[in-house]
């Protein structure tokens, strides 16, 4: 690989200091074990289950694990879950499904019954997105693990 490619590709996205890739079945069950696998997997890295960084990817974890069952779903495809440790006190998410027909929708009827998750998932990032794939596509979404004020960008487990 020549220097000018790997510079273009080590600026498109930092390397992690930790990564998890699951494939999980696209039921409800496999839903609740990509959040509890989040949970166990940053606690792993220096933030605990009972913190807030654990709690808030937890919850973004749990939505797009929800969406990718619920409407995602092919029969008989599993979803992906990725999770990146990144340097600068990001966790990247990532929901991979293999439906790519359908377009992401945020409910705005206060009405409506539900169609909220995305709505959360905006409130918890500090950005998201959604990026296509060969097959389906990938709903990514980035959480600030560091506490408001705190001058560490990663535990020191991690380091």
């Amino acid at each position: 690989m020549n220097s000018e490619i790997s510079t273009q590709i080590s600026t498109q996205r930092s390397t992690p200091l930790g990564e998890l890739t699951l494939r999980l079945s696209s039921t409800p069950r496999g839903a609740r074990l990509a959040r509890r696998m989040t949970a166990q997997q940053l606690d792993a890295w220096g933030y605990p289950h009972d913190g807030d960084a654990n709690d808030t990817a937890q919850h973004v974890v749990a939505e797009l694990a929800a969406n990718a069952v619920t409407h995602g779903r092919v029969p008989g495809r599993d979803f992906e879950l990725r999770l990146l440790l990144l340097a600068e006190g990001t966790l990247r998410v990532e929901v991979s499904d293999t439906r790519g027909d359908r377009q992401l929708r945020i409910v705005t009827d206060p009405e409506a019954e539900g169609g909220r998750g995305l709505v959360l998932v905006a409130v918890l990032a500090r950005t998201w997105g959604v990026d296509e794939r060969d097959v389906g596509k990938t709903v990514w979404a980035e959480l600030p693990l560091r506490a408001r004020g705190d001058s560490a960008t990663v535990p020191s487990r991690v380091r």
